[in-house]
């Protein structure tokens, strides 16, 4: 895989600034890193419940000797210092619900081209599910897969909403919180090789992707997911945002912190 030398100093200086972070306010406990790809250029999905989880999987990645290349908001680039990190470690800028998104995906494809390990969140964003479920997901990851023909690895992580829970202003950072990642083997995708990438091809593909990955989360959390995946569509939520409502197509308002699928006793805290 090919770093230019000033990417190689950005990853330095931010793991070596970061890392020490994690390892005082985190314990970490990591499974499955032999199932990453020995070749490079492929995609990583996991699961996405906090701000965190970019640092989570990056510090995962990082330390296997896998520098990872994110899908970032294209506004993030603008932010003073982090914009400069994101350039500098050649993140990839996506433009979200726009009309510059199909040019985000052919940077993403450049990118992998070069053989660097792209993250993309298949949800998009932070998942609407109350109990922080992987939702419904879309189909950039499940098309790039099929263009470039490169593994999609599934990775799922539980621990981290404990230190920064979902949209929080402020780190829980006492007492010390544990967080698990895990890497599934690559999701079997062949059978859509070679057909023509229809809508129909990619829901199914990204389907699958999303089912490895709650799969995965199901096994960390020793609970059962819900048999509906959380669709903010089909809930009147937006996409994208910290605001989750704009009413629903029922003409009631879904709030993130509402449902009746389990216990309270049973929620993640």
């Amino acid at each position: 895989m090919t770093e230019s030398t000033k990417s190689r100093v950005a990853f330095a200086l931010l793991a070596g600034s970061l890392r020490p972070v994690f390892n005082i306010f985190l314990k970490k406990q990591w499974q499955g890193a032999e199932n990453l790809p020995s070749d490079p250029g492929f995609i990583v999905c996991p699961n996405h419940v906090t701000e965190i989880d970019p640092v989570v999987v990056g510090h995962f990645l990082y330390n296997q000797g896998r520098p990872p290349h994110f899908l970032a908001k294209a506004s993030l680039f603008k932010v003073p210092v982090l914009g400069a990190a994101l350039s500098a470690t050649n993140q990839v800028p996506v433009e979200r619900i726009t009309t510059g998104a199909a040019g985000s995906l052919e940077s993403a494809r450049a990118a992998l081209e070069a053989g660097h390990t792209l993250v993309i969140y298949p949800e998009g964003t932070l998942t609407r599910d109350p109990d922080l479920w992987p939702m419904k997901g879309r189909t950039g990851a499940a098309r790039l897969a099929l263009q470039t023909g490169v593994p999609v690895v599934p990775v799922a992580h539980w621990g981290a909403q404990d230190a920064f829970p979902r949209y929080a202003k402020f780190p829980k950072l006492f007492p010390r919180k544990r967080v698990r990642l895990v890497v599934g083997k690559p999701v079997d995708l062949s059978d859509f090789a070679g057909l023509p990438i229809s809508k129909a091809v990619l829901d199914a593909a990204t389907e699958r992707i999303m089912s490895d990955v709650t799969d995965m989360v199901s096994k960390l959390r020793g609970a059962q997911p819900p048999t509906e995946r959380w669709n903010p569509v089909a809930k009147g939520q937006r996409q994208v945002g910290r605001s989750f409502e704009t009413g629903t197509a029922t003409g009631t308002a879904t709030k993130p912190n509402q449902t009746n699928r389990r216990p309270d006793s049973d929620r993640p805290q």
